[in-house]
Order: structure tokens, then sequence, then C-alpha cells
């Protein structure tokens, strides 16, 4: 309450100082402080009203004249084009450097010339929040405001400036610069089906142009858009909206590169503004010359605090990207969701394979760390060894249980993509869920239980052949680092499920750009290929790459990112390394040979529990990480989240096994006869 009378108080100050008897305001009329110094008067209550600025305007005709001319005079003549056509707009297609170019201007804003309105807008509403508050006032307050300080609408003068002249003139910029970037062979590749009707956006310009030169050839007479040739325009700029929600929603056929999605961005951006432009150039029925006015200053507003906006930026710029990354994930993720119990026991037998490659690769690993090489000789020989250890389980069929969750976390979210807010598709995803999670364990199990006992049958093997225990000098440590007490385990295995989920995102970005560039049709149909290896074998090689590469890819580099964290760390000097619930599996094996078998208990215990804990971390970062990228590509509100948790608990609590073991056919129908009948409560609730 203090707050609001000293601001009234400062406001009844300034109003009296400067356009009260003295009129201090006309020794220097374009002084932009007086309005800096009135707005941050304002705003100090910053409350969704300016009641009491107008009761003091309303009680004081003196104040309300001075003020309205003073305005009049400070906005005469400047020009709002260029506010309309660049602020808030993508000025670049590439990305990384738009978003250095926001994060410049939010440290160190722009002057435009101050002859600009940018000027005034740049220096009077400098807040972060201050177009929230300008929206959030009252329109009819706005426009009482209007009135009383007696301030002319949108119109055109005698000699066809103004600012009708500059909308004009920005709604034609926008038209040609649309009409450019959508008539670029990378865009219009988006939406081939278009290629034989005509461009809905050189038909819009056209329409366009023929207002202009209407209002040119009336020697800038005309303050008002016709009626009709507004609704016409509209048509026009529905068809242009079309083309851009085609070519998005064809992204998942052909893909899209970050270019082209800036590119599309860009015009969506340029024909929302020219919405808003076009529909304040008309005045019809509630849609006055004065609302207009007060409808281009709160946008005025709001587009000049978007041009340093950063987080929505890179929102909206990777949201598309992300989704088509995530489509891919969410395809191969529905491979690593078993159903029934012969699904179960496959993924069992495969997640064994995949256990005892590990095995190997443990060993391997081992025996590399006596060769003593250089940090960089450290880091390839350990890159090489995960690397080519993961494509060997990719390309045999093999499964490694923590690769699934980055996989299956987009499938998860599919279930609710089309139903968000809907109890029953809550209670579906929790059955999905509970099938993941399961899959998950016969995964971790087959993954383990081969792990441990080959790792520890070739650690006897290599003594038996050579007379060398590989791991006496180093069973100490290896068990050391299981532990997630004595050693930063749980960080490590973080760590580990931040790659687990990198190379998911690798995965479904090299799949996402062969699409857009179209890779697999260009091997098929490659000249050369086809007359050395044959039509057949190009065809195969075409398919092999689509269907095999991006898996092999993303393994190579999840290798990559294992083999060359520890040695990161040492340049950095951080204890940077990885955990993985499998090589710990493997890890504890060896370390098991190399104490001779006289592990006490406790170490022992230890030993389990760490592989434990680091299979979790492992599964709750990748799974997390994947989640919440996913649901965000998808547009579904991360605080659905705690629904969802609730769902999954509630599923947990009625069928507990089913999160481990397959349920039987009876114990299946009753879960699917559960859901439906919650779904048959919500629906009559």
């Amino acid at each position: 309450m203090k707050t609001k009378i000293a601001s009234d108080t400062q406001l009844l100050r300034l109003l009296t100082k400067y356009f009260g008897e003295s009129e201090a305001w006309r020794s220097e009329p374009d002084d932009l402080r007086i309005l800096v110094r009135l707005v941050d008067a304002l705003r100090k209550d910053k409350g969704p009203t300016i009641e009491p600025f107008l009761a003091l305007l309303r009680q004081n005709e003196e104040h309300r004249k001075g003020l309205g001319a003073y305005i009049t005079q400070l906005l005469k003549g400047r020009r709002i084009r260029h506010s309309l056509t660049d602020n808030g707009i993508l000025a670049d297609t590439d990305f990384f450097r738009e978003v250095v170019r926001r994060l410049v201007l939010k440290l160190l804003p722009d002057q435009p010339d101050e002859g600009t309105m940018g000027h005034v807008l740049i220096n009077v509403f400098y807040r972060k929040g201050d177009a929230l508050w300008i929206g959030a006032l009252p329109e009819e307050e706005l426009l009482e405001l209007f009135h009383l300080l007696d301030l002319r609408p949108i119109s055109a003068t005698k000699n066809g400036e103004g600012p009708f002249a500059d909308l004009l003139f920005a709604a034609s910029v926008l038209a040609h610069r649309i009409s450019g970037r959508a008539l670029e062979a990378a865009v219009l590749q988006m939406v081939p089906e278009q290629e034989r009707l005509e461009n809905p956006f050189l038909a819009f310009q056209r329409e366009l142009d023929e207002v202009v030169q209407y209002f040119l050839e009336h020697g800038g007479s005309v303050d008002e858009l016709d009626p009709g040739a507004h609704r016409k325009l509209r048509i026009q700029h529905a068809q242009c909206v079309e083309f851009v929600t085609k070519a998005f929603a064809n992204s998942e056929h052909y893909g899209i590169s970050i270019r082209v999605n800036q590119n599309l961005l860009r015009i969506q951006q340029q024909l929302e503004r020219l919405r808003i432009v076009l529909d304040l150039l008309v005045v019809d029925g509630s849609r006055t010359a004065e609302r207009n006015t007060v409808e281009l200053a709160r946008r005025l507003i709001a587009f000049n605090r978007e041009k340093t906006n950063v987080r929505g930026l890179v929102e909206e710029s990777t949201r598309l990207t992300a989704y088509e990354i995530t489509q891919h994930t969410g395809r191969t993720g529905e491979h690593y969701i078993t159903s029934t119990s012969k699904e179960y026991r496959r993924m069992f037998t495969s997640a064994a394979a995949g256990g005892a490659i590990v095995a190997v690769m443990c060993i391997l690993k081992v025996l590399l760390s006596y060769l003593h090489p250089s940090l960089f000789g450290k880091a390839f020989f350990y890159s090489m060894n995960y690397a080519w250890g993961f494509i060997a389980i990719y390309m045999l069929g093999a499964t490694l249980a923590t690769k699934q969750p980055a996989m299956t976390a987009a499938t998860l979210v599919k279930s609710l993509q089309h139903a968000v807010g809907d109890k029953h598709s809550y209670s579906a995803f929790a059955q999905l869920f509970a099938r993941l999670f399961r899959s998950q364990f016969v995964a971790f199990m087959g993954n383990i239980l081969l792990a441990f006992p080959v790792a520890l049958g070739l650690s006897l093997l290599v003594t038996n052949l050579t007379g060398f225990n590989i791991s006496a000098t180093k069973w100490e440590d290896l068990l050391t680092d299981l532990s997630p007490v004595h050693s930063l385990a749980v960080l490590h295995a973080a760590i580990a499920g931040v790659f687990l989920f990198l190379s998911g995102i690798i995965a479904g970005s090299v799949a996402n750009r062969g699409r857009h560039e179209r890779i697999p049709l260009r091997i098929e149909k490659h000249p050369l290929l086809r007359t050395t290896l044959g039509v057949r074998n190009a065809a195969r090689l075409a398919h092999f790459y689509e269907k095999r590469w991006a898996g092999i890819l993303s393994n190579f580099w999840f290798g990559v990112f294992m083999g060359s964290t520890v040695v990161l760390g040492t340049i950095l000097g951080l204890p940077l390394d990885i955990r993985h619930i499998t090589f710990a599996a493997g890890n504890l094996g060896i370390a098991l040979h190399g104490a001779n078998f006289v592990l006490g208990p406790g170490a022992l215990v230890w030993g389990f529990i760490g592989v434990g804990v680091i299979g979790f971390v492992n599964f709750a970062v990748s799974f997390g990480l994947s989640l919440s990228l996913a649901m965000r590509s998808r547009g579904i509100p991360v605080r659905d989240l705690d629904e969802l948790a609730l769902a999954v608990w509630q599923h947990f609590r009625r069928h507990p096994a089913q999160f481990f073991f397959p349920p039987r056919a009876h114990e299946s129908t009753s879960a699917h006869e559960d859901a439906s009948g919650q779904h048959h409560r919500n629906s009559h609730s």
C-alpha cells in the first residue's frame, strides 16, 4: 500500500513539474527522460491497472493537455517500419549466429537512430517484464488514456507519411522477404505436392502490390484498408500459412536440417507479423482506429523485447529438430519394449549375448592399461575398444541394457501426444512404462548374469595361458571404483547416463539428416555404384545405410565418449570417469579373480550394491533427459510428469509383479479392464 501511495505521489509530482503552470517540458520537447521517469513511476506499482494515473489526469485538464502535447511532439515523425519488419524476427538462418547476436543485444542493447520509434522503445521500455506488464493492462483503460491525452489514431497525413504508411510499407517489405525465402529450393523441396500449383506467396505478393499501388495513386490520402481487400489478403495469407504447416509436417517423411528449419521458422514469424500488420490496417465493426492504435503500441513494445529473447529462440528453433530426432529413437525404441513371455525371454537371451561381449571388452581394457601409452594413446585405445565393442553388440543383434532408456522415452511420450490431460492416456502410459521397466530389468539381468561370470572366466583363462594374473595389482582399484560410498561412482554413472542420452541424439540426428539429404536414394541410384556393384547390391547398400548407419555412428561416438572421459579429466585436473552397469559387473568378476577369491563378504556385498546403484543412475539420467526432450519436442508440458508419476505408482501398487515379469494372460486382461474402468469412471465424473 505504501509503495502504491508513493508511486501516485511521484506521478503527481512529475505531472506538476513538467506539465503544470511552468510547462517545463516545452524547454526540451524532445527530451526522452521525461517519459522514462513517468514510465518508471508507473512501473513501480506494476499492477494490472493504471487507474490511479487516469484519476490524476481526469482531475487536472492542464496536466492532460500538457502530457498529450508532449507525447505528440515526441513521437511526431518517428518511423515504426523497422520495428515492425525486424524486431522479434529471426535476423539470420544460422542458429548459433542468431543466439550470439541476441546474447550481445541482451548485454549491450542496440541504440537505433534517434528519429525512429525503436529509439523510444529501447530506452523507455527496457525492463524484461515490460511487455507482459503492458499486455496485462485492460484495453479500456488504455483507450481512456488515449482519449484523455487527445492522441491521434493511425492515419495518413497529406503527404502520405505517418503510421498507416509505415504499416503498409512494413507489409510490403515482409511480403517480399517471405517470397524470397519461400522460393528457395530447400524450402520448396519440403512441399513437393505444391510444385504443380500456383505458389501462394507470389499470389499474395501480387495482391498486396495492388493495394500499395492504390495507396500511391491516391497520393497517400487513404487512411484505412478496404474490408473487402483485407478479407482477400487474409485468404491468400492463410494459403501461405498452410504451405509452411505442410512443410513442417512433411519433415517426418523428408527429414529437416537446422538451416531449413530456421528458414521455415523465419517465414512463419514473418507471416504472423504480416497478419498482425494487416489487421491493424483495417477499420471494421468493433475494430476502430483508436483500438488499432492501442494494439499497435502494445505490439511494438512486445516486439522490442522479443529481439533479445534467447530462451524462446532456442526452444522454438530446436523443437522440430528434436521432434524428428526423437521420432527415430521412438521407432527404434518400440523394439526394446517387450509384451509377451516369448519376447521377454528373447530380450534376456539378447542381453546375455551383450553381457558376454562386454566381458571381453572389460578384459581388453585391463590389458590395454599395461601399454602405458600417452594420454592421446590412452584415449584412442580405450575409445576404440568401447566403440568397436558397442558396434559388435549392435550388429550382432545383442542388447546393451542402458541403451534402452534413451530409445524408449519417445515411445512412451507418443502414447500421450494426442491425449494430454486424459486420465485414460495416463493409465495407458503406466502400463507401457511397466512393460518398459520389466524389459529394462530383464536386460539388466541378462547383461549382469553373463558379464560377471564370463569376465571372471576369461581372466582365469588368460592367467592359465600366460601365467600372469592381469588384475593382481588392479583389483583393489576396480573394487573401490564400484563403491557408491568410497568413490565418485554415482557421479561417474551419471556421466555415462548423459553419454547414453547423447548417443540417442546422434542416432536420431544422423537418421534425420539421411532422410532430408535423401542419402539412401542417392546411394541406390549412384551410377558408379550400380555399374561396379550391380543394381541389386547398390540397393542393398542403400538399405544398409538407411537401417544401420545411424546406429553404427551413434555406437561409435558413444564409445569415443566413454573412452576419452578419463583422459579429459586428467587434462582438466578433474575427477572425471564413467561407470556403466554391465562393465561394473564384468570388472567385479575380474577383481574377484585378482584378489584370488579371498574377498570379504562385506567387500563383495558393496560391489554388488555398487553395480545396482550404477545401473539405476545410468537408467535414471539417460531416461530422464530423453523423456524431457521427447515431451518438449511434442509440446507436452513438464507439469504433466506429476500426473504420470502418480499413474505409474498406482499401477505398481495394483500390479507390482508386472514391473519385473510378463503378466499371465488373465492378469493382462485384468490390467486392461482396470484401465478401461478407470477411463469409464473418469468420463462420468
